[in-house]
């Protein structure tokens, strides 16, 4: 497709443009991918609908994040490399301040906010990971199968809660996935409009393996804070699947057991989390602001959002030269199917620990988390409108009882 427009090439442009995105882009990662297609197939014309649903189709593909996935796609073709870095800071960066900020709130004046505004922001986060669990399971569990693997996967991970359990289930629903499920060959598609030379595309994609294996020992070989911080949250960026409300069980196993963040604090950004607009991989800017042990507030954040989003960089440049070959192959689809429904099942263990356990205490909390959900279930409020409510709800709770 033809550009219509020739003054958006450069990477100040691109910024510019997903700056715009990154203050406005309420309501998660399928809102965002609506944003997206408003902005770079309706308006500005940058690729066609099919490519776009191509994009789309590799980013749901990789684990991470789709919609700052496709962000960086979106910039690599525009304006290369540098506009692929554009991208991303343009869409990433506010909610990575606004959470940073909040977290040095909470250290510095913590005890001077009521005790209700945080068990209402720990409520909240009932309501949008419910919400998350339902939409993701209508979508990807809807057969026995699937819904058996996702049921299995919810009861593994809460027996064994670590993130190598975790990454284990979701290999297993992968080989289950391949012997079970039988998709159809799917039909010819446009050429994506990014050219990466294979060559170049292995050198990232040997990269991205060599940090996800090389990590974990330079971590043992050198003990200390800031490589495990960064072995854990590039771990986190790695190795998650369906999106960013499925990196909460991964970084909870993560953060909290260590002891560098408590659970009461977890909970609270991951609330505050769903009130700003942008990707939600940004509350590992809160998590790295709010460490116990240095480094913390702003290196930590900035430290910790770097990790977990490189690996969406590496696998982005990596794949898309045969991505094309991928998506035509029918056992990819199998095991993708089986992953997608292991992912449902993560996100439902999560949901119960350690959100559930953590938030709801007494009946009124429940009433709060059941108005949470229809607000945003079938209201329709905007997410930060939810939260904020929430919060005052919890504080007003605090007052009177």
């Amino acid at each position: 497709m033809a550009d219509t427009t020739k003054t958006d090439r450069s990477p100040w442009a691109v910024f510019l443009i997903f700056l715009r995105l990154g203050l406005t882009s309420f309501g998660g990662p399928i809102a965002h991918l609506g944003y997206f297609r408003t902005e770079f197939v309706t308006r500005r014309q940058w690729l066609s609908e099919r490519s776009y649903a191509d994009l789309v189709a590799l980013c749901q593909f990789l684990p991470g994040p789709a919609s700052s996935q496709l962000g960086i796609a979106l910039g690599l073709s525009r304006s290369g490399y540098a506009g692929a870095l554009a991208a991303w800071a343009g869409f990433t960066l506010p909610s990575a301040i606004a959470l940073i900020l909040f977290a040095l709130g909470i250290a510095s004046y913590g005890d001077a906010m009521p005790s209700g505004v945080l068990h209402g922001l720990k409520v909240v986060a009932v309501a949008v990971v419910a919400q998350a669990v339902w939409g993701m399971a209508r979508n990807l569990c809807p057969d026995v199968p699937r819904i058996t693997i996702m049921a299995a996967t919810s009861c593994f991970v809460l027996q064994l809660p670590s993130a190598w359990g975790q990454v284990g289930v979701i290999v297993i629903a992968a080989i289950i996935g391949l012997l079970l499920f039988k998709p159809e060959q799917g039909a010819t598609h446009e050429p994506l409009p990014i050219v990466i030379r294979p060559r170049v595309a292995l050198f990232w994609l040997m990269l991205f393996f060599a940090l996800l294996m090389g990590l974990p020992l330079l971590a043992a070989v050198f003990p200390g804070q800031l490589l495990s911080m960064v072995d854990a949250f590039y771990r986190a960026g790695s190795l998650v699947f369906g999106g960013g409300h499925v990196v909460l069980p991964l970084l909870q196993a993560e953060v909290v057991p260590s002891g560098w963040v408590s659970n009461e604090s977890f909970l609270a950004g991951y609330g505050a989390a769903q009130a700003v607009p942008g990707p939600l991989f940004t509350f590992a800017a809160f998590l790295g602001a709010s460490m116990n042990n240095a480094p913390s507030g702003w290196l930590g954040g900035f430290i910790c959002l770097l990790a977990i989003f490189v690996p969406s960089f590496l696998l982005i440049v990596g794949a898309l030269p045969f991505w094309e070959r991928l998506r035509r192959d029918t056992r990819t689809q199998a095991a993708l199917s089986g992953i997608n429904a292991a992912v449902v099942g993560l996100l439902l263990a999560a949901l119960y620990q350690p959100v559930w356990t953590s938030a709801i205490h007494a009946p009124q909390d429940f009433g709060l988390a059941l108005v949470a959900l229809v607000a945003l279930m079938f209201w329709k409020l905007p997410p930060w409108l939810v939260v904020v409510g929430s919060g005052v709800a919890g504080w007003l709770s605090s007052a009177v009882l």
